[in-house]
């Protein structure tokens, strides 16, 4: 064993649990035997799946702190309260907008979607001797499918976009404007659909799949799935999350001999970068990313969750918060919503028994001011798109919000049109954002006979010592990226900080001209997967 140990500000990271008054008690969760979460959060509410008589419901509640009460709210629940009841089968899935904390979709066994949107009024004089406990109503109904709904996912950045799995085998996605029809459907799976999830763009989507199949669609191109790859061996649950900005993707599942697993996948072509054994338990592990470069793992039945930093393609194990409570489901809040002032960087909310309890997670710090180190910008409340551009071929990245000062920014820059930067080989490469087509089409011609590099007003030119390496002309899926390094030695503070600023934009933009080249080719694919359907169909008839 090495006696060094790696250097890492999360290396002393702990889980703090809440007291009992903190969270919640008396809560009926359902006793579905589908793998769902059971419960979800926004920066204001949480919703948990309820077991109620006459239909399916879930619950709304204001959403608990680790450090303190809910104001004017007993922490346990009166045995009657407001519930979201219109489903007629029991509740399967809920998710809550990114883009506004009021607004809740959820999924049920009678194969129909229904948003919810929560009034403030609707805690008003909670469990006082006049209050009357009212439902909550709909408002809006799809009939998303004659079978059962599984999921429900919210696009991360186009407003009113909703994502459904069902029984069918298929995912759907939906328009909350007009709901008439799905916007797009995307297929090709053989078996109950077990987990989903958006890139930070909402550019592709992952699934996993009771077939043992991992799959990337083109979430707007429909179809079959553009990249398909043998994820774990075994048939019980899988689940997957996307690792931020990273292009690379988590999942847990369980082997042919039962053992626990979590695997790394770069994107580019679903290739396994490591896959990594827990132990032998039967419970589900359902992972949870932090763009801190965290990653949770809690298994459904254990008390404890595992949580592991990552760095060069590895896991580092950190440490486990413990608990002699197993817990039936689980659900992270959005970073926004954080407590800063006590050095809070993810917060899970534990469903065990028949309470709910809040978790911070906390890096032990005594500081007064805010700790930029430990708090990169979280995802914004804005959306960046609305759905009718979003079905209509623009990519947009996803906004930010500083936790330091609450400005909103946007993470990359993008724009609709479609070019793409000719190749150039010279020892000075110009990195120049790749957009984002509005519809698929071929790309203009490129020039091949250059001399010399055409000068780009959006990005500078950083230039590079004789023995950096050189821009090639090659994909940018099967080459590692190019990250641009400031000089080892500046003289003068400021200029340092300059130069370190303009390299984080120019890294930035080569990530995005990536993706979007990335987007394209996956859109060929997809292309030529329905035209290869179209044309076996054509035969067959």
């Amino acid at each position: 064993m090495s006696r060094f140990v790696r250097a890492s500000k999360y290396r002393h990271v702990f889980g703090q649990a809440a007291k009992k008054e903190h969270g919640y008690e008396n809560v009926k969760v359902s006793g579905s035997a589908w793998d769902t979460n059971l419960v979800s959060a926004s920066g204001r509410y949480i919703s948990v799946n309820w077991n109620a008589s006459g239909g399916g419901a879930f619950a709304i509640l204001p959403l608990p702190s680790p450090f303190a009460a809910v104001p004017n709210f007993s922490y346990k629940l009166p045995d009657v309260i407001p519930l979201a009841r219109s489903h007629t089968a029991p509740v399967l899935d809920t998710d809550w907008s990114p883009h506004n904390d009021s607004i809740v979709a959820s999924g049920g066994e009678d194969g129909k979607v229904m948003i919810w949107k929560v009034e403030s009024s609707a805690f008003e004089d909670w469990g006082q001797d006049h209050w009357v406990p009212q439902d909550f109503d709909p408002v809006a109904r799809i009939d998303a499918s004659p079978r059962k709904i599984g999921q429900v996912l919210f696009h991360p950045t186009a407003s009113n976009v909703l994502a459904s799995a069902s029984g069918e085998h298929t995912v759907k996605l939906w328009d909350l404007a007009d709901t008439d029809r799905p916007r797009s459907v995307l297929a090709g799976h053989n078996d109950t659909i077990q987990c989903l999830a958006f890139n930070p763009t909402g550019t592709l989507m992952a699934t996993t799949c009771r077939d043992k199949k991992l799959r990337l669609f083109d979430p707007r191109a429909g179809g079959e799935a553009v990249r398909i790859t043998e994820a774990h061996g075994g048939i019980k649950g899988a689940r997957v999350v996307w690792m931020g900005d990273l292009d690379k993707i988590v999942t847990t599942g369980f082997s042919k001999m039962s053992d626990r697993q979590v695997s790394i996948w770069e994107t580019g072509g679903l290739g396994s970068v490591k896959t990594m054994t827990i132990d032998q338990s039967a419970g589900v592990i359902m992972p949870f990313w932090s763009d801190n470069g965290i990653l949770f793992l809690a298994g459904k039945g254990d008390g404890n969750i595992r949580y592991y930093e990552y760095e060069s393609d590895s896991l580092f194990a950190l440490a486990e918060h413990k608990s002699l409570d197993p817990q039936r489901g689980m659900c992270f809040l959005p970073r926004r919503a954080l407590n800063v002032s006590d050095c809070e960087i993810a917060r899970a909310y534990k469903v065990s028994g028949s309470s709910v309890e809040p978790i911070a997670f906390i890096v032990p710090r005594k500081a007064d001011s805010f700790q930029s180190d430990i708090y990169p910008a979280a995802a914004s409340s804005e959306p960046s798109l609305s759905a009718s551009e979003f079905f209509a071929g623009k990519t947009a990245a996803l906004k930010l919000v500083s936790l330091e000062n609450g400005v909103v920014f946007n993470g990359a820059q993008s724009t609709s049109t479609l070019s793409v930067p000719a190749p150039a080989p010279a020892p000075t490469p110009t990195p120049a954002p790749v957009p984002a087509p509005t519809a698929f089409s071929a790309p203009p011609p490129v020039t091949k006979a250059v001399t010399m590099p055409t000068p780009v007003s959006q990005a500078p030119v950083v230039s590079r010592s004789e023995s950096a390496p050189v821009a090639r002309p090659a994909s940018p899926i099967s080459e590692s990226p190019v990250i641009l390094t400031p000089p080892a030695q500046v003289d003068g503070e400021g200029k340092a900080t300059v130069l370190e600023a303009e390299v984080d934009r120019l890294n930035g933009e080569l990530r995005a001209a990536r993706e979007k080249i990335r987007n394209m080719e996956l859109q060929v694919e997809g292309l030529k997967a329905n035209a290869k359907k179209a044309a076996q169909a054509l035969m067959e008839a």
